[in-house]
C-alpha cells in the first residue's frame, strides 16, 4: 500500500531541504555538539577496555578478540562480563595500529564521525517509519516527509544523553551497533523496492539485512533487537509467512550462537552493581525496575542531570508503598498507556503509524537493559539509551507538528529552536566534562552526591595527581556512604601506609579482606603494612593469601622476597624474586634486588650472571647497570664496570650515587683525575651524599701527597 504524504509534515516549522543538504546539515549540527571532545583523554571505563586491554596491541594474536570479552578477559572465565563485542574491539585495534600507540585523538575522532553518520542516516530511517515505502513508477522511493524526518533527526543529533556514547571511547560499541542497526533496517526495506507494483520481495536483501543484524550484534548485544523493529507488517500480501520464517530462523540462529559464546553462563553481578535485582521480594524488584525506567524516561525528557555512574546509592531503593517516588513510575505508565491508546485507536492513520513506530523504537532496543530477561550490571547507563532516543525523537517531532496545528506556529517554532539550541549547548558542555577524568568525576558530585563510586573516583584521580590529603577525604566519604566498599578501603589504606599511619591502614585493609576474602591486592597491601609493623608472621601469611587468590601475582612475590630478605632468609628471598621475574620478565625491582642481595652476601659471580641476564631483557635499565657495575668493580673488572657506570649515566646523568660509585672505581683503579671529577659531580648533585665527602677528602690528600712527591 502506498502511503499518502502525512498532513502534519506541512506544519513542521523547518524549511524544506534537499536530500543531500538535509543530511549534511544534520551531520554538521552533530559535529558542532561533540567536536570539543576530540582531544580528550582516555577516561573512566576506557582504562579497562582500551589502555589495559592487551587485545588492542598488534603483538597480540588477532584471533584473541574472538575468544575474549569486550574488556580483554577470556569468555570462559567466571569473572568475565560476557560482553562479546569483537568487531568493536577490532576498531580499537585499528585505531591503535594507525596511530602507532594509545593516542586518544584518533579514537575520539572516529566516535564523533560515527555519530555524524548515524544522525544523517536517521533521516532515511525516520522517513520510512513516518511515510512508508511509497515508490514512483521507476521504483524510486518517494520522500514524503522531508521536514518531519529532518526535525526528528535533528532532535536525535543534539540529544545530550548521547554524550557518554560519543565522548566516551567505550561508547563506540553503541555507535557501531546503531550504525549496523540502521543499515540492517534499510537493507530490509530495500527488499520491497518495487513498492505496491509487485507482490514479490527480494530474499537477497532480507539475507543481507540478517547479516548486518549479526554484525550489529557483534558490535553490541542489543543489535539483535532490529529484528523486532524491522518489519512493520505493512506488506501483508508480500510473502508474510516466508519473511517471518526467515527472520525467526535468523534470529534463533543468532541467539543460539550468542548463548554458546557465553560458555559458563550469564555473568555474575553483585548487589552493588544492580541493587534492585537483589531486592527482598518480587514486588519490590518490579517497583524498583519501573522506577529505573521512569528515570531513563526523565533523562530523555530532561537530559540536564547526567552522570558517568548511577550505582552505589545514587538511586536509593524504594522499600515501601509509602515512598513518594512511586508517583514517577505511575506517571510513566500513564504516559505510555496514553501513547499506546493513541497509537492503536486514533482515527488518524498517519498518527497511528508515527506513534506506533516511535514506541517500538523507544522500547524494543531498551529491553536488553531492562532486567526483564536477565540481570544487568548497572542501575542506569546513559549509553544504552542511544538507540531508544530515536523513538523518543520521532514522537517529539510529531508533538511539535501537532502543537503547530493547535497553537500559534511562530511560538512553537521559537520553543523548538530554543530546545535545539539548549541541547546543543548542553552537549558541548557535557562533552567538555568528558575530556578529562578530573572534570568528569567532579561533575558527578552535584548529580549523585550519595554515590560512593563517584567519591571513590574523585579520590583516586586526586591521588594519581599527588594530592593525597584531598584524596583521603573523598575515600573516607566513599567508605562512609558504602561501608563495604573494599576498593575504597584498599586505596585509603595504601595512602595511609605511605603516610606512615600504619595502625589505621592495617585496620582498613583487614576489614577489606574480611568483607571480601578473595581480594588479592588488599591481602598484599596488608602484608606490606604488617611487615612495616614488624608483624612478620602475619605479613608472610597475608602474602601467601594474596598468591592463593591470584596465582600469577609478580608484585606479591616481590614483596614476599623483601620480607624474607629482612628476615635474612636469603634463599627464600631469591626464590620469591625469581618467581616474580618468571611471571613478569621485565620486573626491574625483582632483578635488581637479586643482584644486590647476591652482592651483599658475597656471591659476586652469581650476581654478575643475574645482572647480565636481566640486562638482556631490560637493556636500558640504569638501576640494574649500576648494581652490576658495583659487582664488577668488586671483582676488579674495572674496564667492564666502568662501561656499565657510563651507560647508566647516559640514561640518568643526574644520579649522584652513580657518579660517586664511579669515582670510587676510578679511585681504586688509580685514575685519580677521573675520580676527582666524578666525586665533584656527585657532591654537586647531592652535597650530603653519605661517604662521598670522606672519600673525596681522602682523594685530595692523596693528590696533594703525589704533588709533593713529584716536587
Amino acid at each position: 500500500m502506498v502511503h499518502s504524504e502525512p498532513y502534519w509534515d506541512h506544519h513542521v516549522p523547518l524549511p524544506k531541504l534537499g536530500s543531500v543538504h538535509s543530511r549534511l546539515f544534520v551531520a554538521l549540527v552533530a559535529l558542532v555538539c561533540f567536536i570539543n571532545s576530540y582531544d580528550g583523554d582516555f577516561v573512566f571505563d576506557d582504562s579497562e577496555a582500551i589502555i589495559n586491554n592487551k587485545d588492542l596491541n598488534p603483538a597480540t594474536p588477532l584471533n584473541n578478540i574472538w575468544k575474549n570479552d569486550f574488556w580483554g578477559s577470556n569468555l570462559s572465565s567466571n569473572s568475565s562480563h560476557k560482553s562479546y563485542r569483537p568487531l568493536t574491539v577490532l576498531t580499537f585495534r585499528l585505531n591503535y595500529l594507525l596511530a602507532g600507540g594509545l593516542h586518544p585523538v584518533g579514537f575520539h575522532m572516529l566516535n564523533i564521525g560515527l555519530h555524524c553518520i548515524i544522525s544523517a542516516l536517521m533521516i532515511d530511517v525516520f522517513a520510512i517509519l513516518i511515510g512508508g515505502l511509497a515508490c514512483d513508477e521507476k521504483a524510486t522511493r518517494l520522500a514524503h516527509v522531508p521536514k518531519a524526518s529532518l526535525l526528528a533527526a535533528l532532535f536525535f543529533a543534539v540529544h545530550p544523553v548521547h554524550t557518554e556514547s560519543v565522548a566516551g571511547i567505550v561508547g563506540r560499541a553503541d555507535l557501531l551497533c546503531a550504525l549496523f542497526f540502521q543499515l540492517s533496517f534499510l537493507s530490509y526495506c530495500r527488499a520491497f523496492q518495487g513498492g505496491d507494483k509487485s507482490d514479490s520481495f527480494s530474499v537477497s536483501w532480507i539475507v543481507i539485512s540478517l547479516l548486518l543484524c549479526a554484525v550489529a550484534m557483534l558490535c553490541k548485544e542489543q543489535g539483535i533487537t532490529v529484528l523486532v523493529c524491522i518489519d512493520d507488517g505493512e506488506w501483508i500480501r508480500k510473502g508474510l509467512l516466508v519473511r517471518l520464517a526467515l527472520l525467526l530462523f535468523g534470529g534463533s540462529l543468532l541467539l543460539y550462537a550468542r548463548w554458546r559464546i557465553m560458555g559458563t553462563g550469564p555473568p555474575a553481578f553483585t548487589e552493588v552493581d544492580n541493587p534492585a535485582s537483589f531486592a527482598e521480594n518480587v514486588f519490590l524488584r518490579i517497583v524498583n525496575y519501573n522506577y529505573y525506567y521512569s528515570l531513563n524516561a526523565w533523562l530523555l525528557l530532561c537530559p540536564w542531570w547526567l552522570c558517568f555512574d548511577w550505582s552505589m546509592g545514587c538511586v536509593p531503593l524504594i522499600k515501601s508503598a509509602s515512598d513518594w517516588r512511586i508517583v514517577w513510575l505511575l506517571l510513566l505508565w500513564a504516559c505510555l498507556i496514553g501513547l499506546i491508546r493513541q497509537a492503536l485507536c486514533s482515527p488518524d492513520s498517519s498518527k497511528r503509524r508515527t506513534l506506533t513506530f516511535g514506541l517500538v523504537l523507544l522500547v524494543i532496543p531498551f529491553i536488553p537493559a531492562s532486567n526483564l530477561f536477565f540481570r544487568v550490571g548497572f542501575v542506569i547507563a546513559e549509553r544504552v539509551l542511544y538507540l531508544s532516543t530515536a523513538g523518543f525523537c520521532l514522537i517529539l517531532a510529531y508533538a511539535v507538528a501537532y502543537c503547530c496545528c493547535c497553537w500559534r506556529r511562530h511560538k512553537v517554532a521559537a520553543a523548538m529552536l530554543a530546545l535545539l539550541g539548549m541541547n546543543v549547548v548542553r552537549c558541548a558542555l557535557r562533552s567538555q566534562q568528558w575530556r578529562t577524568e578530573q572534570s568528569l568525576f567532579t561533575s558527578a558530585l552535584s548529580v549523585c552526591p550519595l554515590n560512593a563510586k563517584v567519591h571513590y573516583n574523585v579520590g583516586k584521580n586526586l591521588a594519581d595527581r599527588g594530592n593525597q590529603s584531598a584524596a583521603i577525604r573523598y575515600y573516607r566519604e566513599a567508605v562512609r556512604l558504602h561501608p563495604k566498599y573494599v576498593h575504597a578501603m584498599n586505596n585509603l589504606g595504601n595512602i595511609l601506609k605511605e603516610r606512615n599511619e600504619l595502625q589505621e591502614a592495617e585496620e582498613l585493609l583487614s576489614t577489606a579482606v574480611y568483607i571480601q576474602p578473595d581480594f588479592a591486592a588488599a591481602w598484599m597491601n596488608l602484608g606490606i603494612v604488617q611487615n612495616s609493623l614488624k608483624k612478620f608472621e602475619e605479613a608472610e601469611q597475608s602474602y601467601w593469601n594474596a598468591i592463593k587468590f591470584r596465582k600469577k601475582y609478580p608484585d606479591c612475590y616481590y614483596n614476599l622476597g623483601r620480607l624474607y630478605a629482612d628476615l635474612n632468609r636469603h634463599v627464600d628471598a631469591l626464590n620469591a624474586w625469581r618467581n616474580a621475574t618468571m611471571l613478569k620478565p621485565d620486573h626491574s625491582l625483582a632483578w635488581n634486588n637479586m643482584v644486590i642481595l647476591l652482592d651483599n652476601t658475597g656471591n659476586l659471580a652469581q650476581a654478575e650472571l643475574i645482572g647480565k641476564e636481566a640486562l638482556k631483557i631490560l637493556p636500558k635499565d640504569h638501576t640494574i647497570m649500576f648494581s652490576l657495575a658495583n659487582v664488577l668493580g668488586k671483582q676488579q673488572k674495572y674496564k667492564e664496570s666502568e662501561g656499565f657506570f657510563l651507560n647508566a649515566l647516559k640514561i640518568n646523568p643526574n644520579a649522584a650515587s652513580c657518579h660517586g660509585n664511579l669515582a670510587v672505581l676510578y679511585h681504586r683503579w688509580g685514575k685519580l683525575d677521573f675520580a676527582k671529577k666524578h666525586y665533584e659531580l656527585s657532591l654537586k648533585l647531592d652535597p650530603s651524599a653519605p661517604g662521598t665527602n670522606e672519600n673525596y677528602n681522602m682523594l685530595k690528600r692523596k693528590l696533594e701527597q703525589r704533588q709533593k712527591t713529584a716536587g
